[in-house]
């Protein structure tokens, strides 16, 4: 009898699992083992839990955000200033000065800087050390920095001998009649008689202080909207002819200053040339003055751009930009004529705060400190000062007085009767 049996005898028969078994390639798990409402489920859990993540994530951003945001609204619920220094400031002499010496401090100014154009102007040692002892006797606290009136009577000797003593910081220039008791003033056509003088300012690091504006004249169409740019060739030169002599472009008020003076420090980084802006020229354009003489100053307040120019030039962080307030009363009597109204807004009774809220607008409370602060100081090199106090501005709302004075003045500050958002307290 044979072994052999047929293939049918010794095959197993194929079931139909085996069948699939057989048709799966390797590494692959049966598609029927994974049904594809499962996967869906695995894949939408997957992605709920990604969004759980994510939300999670932007929740915790967003809480870290409102934290610095409220400690930002914290910080700037004080500003910490320091030393301040306003170097552009007029006090005047006899009961006006009497009146608003004291009220340096109480704008919250360490440091002032003495405009010399009184009547007569401050042009020997004996008048500017006299000047200085009795501004400290009604001021004890308020560093005061001096200057003499540049004219004839200023010669090379006077400024070595001046240095020397460490009576003055620097001289002002006025050209003559652009401004309050300015008649004894030089002729901006021309500076070079006065160049030994600027020569003697050089080698001493004292500063030259320039009113930057030419006089009106109708032959030269000059008059009180371009009488600053007019000027501003003189600036240049003297920059160029003094390249070591520290000039400041005392109270800018156009855009054309502004880009001057940039334009000076990109040609030559190693410039020494600077320029002041005061508080009232953050605010005001001609629409403020015109037909209101308590806002009308030298120079007067320009155009919207103008102004625009100025901000961004005092917010810029630029350190040859800083504070001079150019704070200038008058006598109410003397800002009510019909004719001839003086020149001049008194701003010093609360000249923080007019520079805080024009800052704060535009979201620059940053770099306040800077400009009122640091970089006047820096540029006046000033080593020392007869208090220490340092200036804190906290927020707190003040109403500016609609006037202030004694029997014989009254004076109207700026801004009279308008709201404040800054106060100013002295630390140790």
């Amino acid at each position: 009898m044979s072994d052999k049996r047929s293939i049918s005898e010794v095959s197993t028969p194929i079931s139909d699992h085996d069948d699939k078994k057989a048709h799966t390639k390797p590494g692959r798990k049966p598609l029927d083992s994974e049904p594809k409402s499962k996967r869906t489920a695995q894949n939408r859990a997957a992605q709920r839990a990604y969004r759980e993540r994510k939300e999670r994530k932007m929740k915790d951003l967003e809480d870290q955000v409102k934290s610095l945001e409220d400690a930002h609204v914290r910080m700037t619920d004080r500003i910490h200033l320091g030393l301040t220094a306003d170097m552009h400031v007029h006090l005047r002499s006899g009961n006006m000065m009497k009146l608003i010496a004291p009220t340096v401090r109480e704008g919250g100014v360490s440091i002032a800087y003495i405009m010399p154009n009184l009547v007569p102007p401050v042009t020997t040692l004996k008048q500017v050390i006299e000047y200085k002892k009795e501004l400290e006797a009604l001021a004890p606290k308020t560093t005061f920095l001096m200057s003499f009136y540049l004219c004839k009577e200023i010669t090379p000797e006077l400024i070595d001998e001046a240095a020397k003593l460490e009576a003055i910081q620097g001289v002002k220039c006025y050209p003559a009649g652009v401004t309050t008791n300015s008649s004894q003033g030089v002729d901006p056509n021309d500076f070079t008689p006065f160049y030994p003088v600027f020569e003697a300012l050089e080698r001493n690091n004292l500063v030259l202080n320039l009113h930057g504006e030419k006089p009106g004249s109708h032959e030269e169409d000059i008059h009180i909207l371009n009488a600053e740019p007019e000027f501003l060739p003189a600036l240049v030169k003297l920059s160029k002819d003094f390249p070591n002599l520290k000039i400041i472009l005392e109270h800018c008020t156009t855009a054309k200053a502004i880009e001057t003076v940039d334009l000076i420090h990109q040609e030559n980084p190693h410039s020494k040339v600077a320029a002041t802006i005061t508080a009232h020229h953050l605010s005001l354009t001609i629409d403020d003055w015109a037909g209101n003489p308590i806002n009308f100053c030298k120079p007067v307040a320009k155009l919207p751009s103008d102004r625009r120019a100025l901000i961004e030039a005092a917010t810029s962080g630029k350190p040859y930009f800083f504070f001079g307030s150019d704070s200038a009363p008058h006598p109410l009597l003397s800002k009510a004529r019909h004719v001839g109204v003086c020149a001049g807004v008194y701003t010093q009774s609360f000249a923080l705060a007019y520079l805080a809220d024009a800052f704060e607008k535009v979201g620059a409370l940053d770099k306040l400190k800077g400009f009122a602060s640091d970089f006047g100081r820096s540029f006046y090199n000033v080593k020392s000062v007869v208090c220490n106090d340092e200036v804190v501005l906290v927020k707190r709302e003040v109403v500016v007085p609609e006037a202030f004075g004694n029997d014989e003045l009254t004076v109207v500050p700026f801004k009279a009767g308008k709201l404040l958002n800054w106060t100013v307290e002295w630390t140790k």
